[in-house]
């Protein structure tokens, strides 16, 4: 039987933000996905966080599935030379793709969408729907 590689859905900015270290962790992310041989499940954006961590993932030999609602194409500059690339109606159907394509999720730094994102999976592990480990990635106190 072929062994399951391994999901992590990425929560992140569109926009990198003022501190640095926020993009490093973006791409020590995107490396150590790689590394360990998982895929990389994102919103799809070639812009801030969201695409120095697609970049670096797949510098480092990471497949990538990103997924992006149609309105959000040109804002966040769909990144098309993905592995995988999916579009879809609205921003609810764009999170729950996100979230049946993964194993794990994540969240760097972000903004109201990204928190959006966290606090929907976060919902539905509290109230019994899924059991995949969430994890908050709180760079230099941005989360508190």
């Amino acid at each position: 039987m072929p062994q399951t590689r391994l999901s992590i859905c990425v929560f992140c900015g569109a926009r990198t933000g003022e501190n640095p270290a926020h993009a490093q962790a973006a791409r020590d992310l995107g490396q150590m996905i790689a590394q360990i041989g998982a895929r990389l499940v994102y919103g799809a954006g070639d812009v801030g966080l969201m695409g120095i961590l697609a970049r670096e993932a797949m510098a480092a030999g990471a497949d990538c599935l990103g997924v992006i609602p149609q309105h959000l194409l040109a804002m966040e500059v769909g990144k098309r030379d993905l592995s995988e690339f999916i579009v879809t109606e609205n921003m609810h159907e764009r999170k729950m793709t996100m979230f049946l394509q993964s194993d794990v999720i994540a969240l760097l730094p972000g903004g109201a969408g990204s928190l959006d994102e966290f606090f929907e999976v976060l919902t539905w592990a509290q109230i019994g729907l899924h059991q995949k480990p969430i994890i908050l990635i709180n760079i230099d106190g941005y989360w508190g």
